[in-house]
């Protein structure tokens, strides 16, 4: 008899400990934005495998932090959801973080009847002793959790994960169709895609002030003509986005525009207009059009 089995695999941590490079690796596909910033990831992103007896669809969720504003708050909602629908949790940590960090989350994973995968990020960047000593330490505050030890950056341990995954997975149906690899629309990941380099090119506060909109996305058949508009917060962040002679602009447009060229495979016109709204990121009104409030 032929048995289907699927699930929901929902990776969560605190932030910058690699798990949007997790979930990239996993799936082979670049969904999430990784940058060396913290709080990049800011929307629950899905990224599904399919084979012909199964379906897995892993969640990137936002790091776990104590929200500031309106945003942040619609940020954290992302990640208590993700636990009321998990097949699978996989908490993903790394050489770095203090353990005991957002202990309530922990706690909270401890007390679950799912599945649990503790990913031990960045090994490459200590020794086997201090692994093992933190690896003690971990065993008693998620005495249930499968620990696996993992470098997403150089890939190793990867397909330890991803068998643990399957093996873990409960017969269920296909919830997306199978030639589907995630949730979200190309003109979300084209608003992603600029996004990510405005992280990668400013510094300080304009990253987190700003936000990316895709007005208008036009495939046609030899190009994709996109219109996208970048919001922050204040005149003096404008003036600092676009540079000197939008110099500074300019450079993050292209950058962004060769990155969708090779996630779309297919040549793309981006047009970049910036435009400022004072304090977005309380705005409930405006939280709700941006994806931030689901309710």
């Amino acid at each position: 008899m032929f048995m289907h089995r699927s699930g929901f695999v929902n990776i969560i941590g605190n932030p910058n400990v690699g798990k949007s490079t997790l979930m990239n690796v996993l799936t082979g596909e670049r969904l999430s934005v990784v940058t060396a910033k913290a709080q990049t990831t800011r929307h629950r992103i899905m990224g599904i495998i399919n084979g012909d007896d199964l379906q897995i669809i892993f969640s990137d969720t936002p790091g776990i932090i104590q929200p500031k504003y309106g945003m942040q708050k619609g940020m954290m909602d992302f990640v208590r959801t993700s636990f009321t629908d998990a097949d699978i949790i996989i908490y993903v940590t790394d050489v770095v973080e203090t353990p005991a960090k957002n202990s309530a989350y922990i706690s909270k994973v401890a007390g679950m009847n799912i599945p649990v995968f503790l990913v031990i990020n960045k090994i490459d960047l200590t020794t086997q002793e201090k692994l093992n000593q933190l690896s003690e330490v971990w065993a008693e505050l998620l005495p249930n959790a499968r620990q696996i030890p993992i470098s997403a950056k150089e890939r190793f341990n990867i397909r330890t994960v991803l068998d643990a995954v399957i093996t873990s997975l409960p017969e269920g149906p296909v919830y997306f169709p199978k030639d589907e690899i995630s949730d979200k629309t190309d003109r979300f990941f084209a608003s992603e895609i600029l996004r990510g380099k405005i992280f990668e090119y400013y510094r300080k506060e304009l990253p987190y002030c700003s936000e990316v909109t895709v007005e208008t996305y036009a495939e046609e058949d030899r190009i994709i003509r996109i219109r996208a508009v970048i919001l922050i917060e204040r005149e003096t962040q404008k003036a600092i986005l676009i540079g000197k002679n939008g110099a500074a602009l300019k450079k993050t447009a292209t950058a962004a525009r060769k990155e969708m060229e090779t996630f779309f495979a297919k040549k793309v016109f981006l047009e970049t207009f910036v435009k400022v709204r004072k304090d977005w990121r309380n705005d409930k009104v405006y939280l709700k059009s941006l994806g931030y409030i689901v309710q």
